[in-house]
């Protein structure tokens, strides 16, 4: 299948409607339909403020950046991208368009997702 990997790059105490932002996208992307999404926590980096963070085993959870991905078709990538814009986040992505399928497929694998490679 053709889609895109997409990305949002959120601050880790970031909220929403009282809920972590990242754990907010995870959970209204499931309620759409999206076959999966993951988060993960960043050990280092800087934003456009160029501020560079490091993780460090000693420091409690702070500051550290997370990145919430998708594996989705066109019309998941427009639902999810829609109600980030509806809900007025302001929040930095990445589309990159991706080849995806599944190998060896089963029953609960939707038509048309069985890799051709």
């Amino acid at each position: 299948m053709e889609g895109s990997f997409l990305r949002f790059y959120v601050d880790e105490k970031r909220s929403h409607h009282g809920v972590l932002l990242w754990e907010w996208l995870l959970e209204k992307a499931n309620t759409l339909g999206i076959r999966g999404g993951s988060a993960f926590r960043a050990m280092a980096g800087f934003g456009r403020h160029h501020h560079l963070f490091e993780d460090r085993f000693f420091e409690l959870a702070g500051n550290a950046g997370i990145e919430v991905e998708f594996i989705v078709n066109e019309d998941e990538m427009k639902q999810i991208l829609a109600l980030v814009h509806q809900e007025k986040i302001r929040v930095f992505y990445a589309r990159i368009p991706a080849h995806f399928g599944v190998i060896n497929p089963d029953a609960e694998d939707p038509v048309g997702v069985a890799a051709n490679e």
